[in-house]
């Protein structure tokens, strides 16, 4: 069973939720940037290429990001609550409300079906790419 009460219940989901959204938020960014240095080389040259104030941009929205649907429970947009098992804390799944219902959907495409469709377009992209140099190589 939980063995803290309900605030270090929160506290323990708000920290999970935040920082597994923010691995696969700074994942969907790698991939992205990886994507367009590789397929569009001329990409970089348009901003002088890839800096640390970029990098610096790109960090500052990914925890951004992540801190928004983090704390959308603690706004009471969706909640926290210990897991069916009791052992530990989460999203509260089960939807008692219409917004919690709504939470847990926009968590679902925009935290994780967005990201993810991203990150495999951004590597088939890659892979296109590379496969069509390699092609072009063997023609010359």
């Amino acid at each position: 069973r939980w063995l803290f009460d309900q605030a270090v219940c929160t506290l323990y989901a708000f920290c999970g939720v935040l920082f597994g959204l923010g691995s696969l938020a700074s994942l969907t960014v790698l991939s992205t940037v990886c994507c367009l240095k590789v397929c569009y080389p001329a990409y970089g040259r348009c901003w002088h290429g890839f800096s640390r104030s970029h990098a610096a941009v790109l960090l500052l929205g990914v925890w951004a990001y992540a801190l928004a649907f983090a704390a959308a429970p603690l706004a009471q947009w969706g909640s926290y609550g210990p897991e069916p098992y009791g052992t530990a804390c989460c999203i509260a799944w089960q939807a008692s409300s219409r917004e919690a219902t709504l939470y847990i959907l926009a968590l679902f495409i925009f935290c994780y079906l967005l990201p993810c469709l991203l990150i495999l377009v951004s590597y088939a992209r890659i892979l296109w790419t590379v496969r069509g140099s390699r092609r072009a190589v063997r023609q010359h």
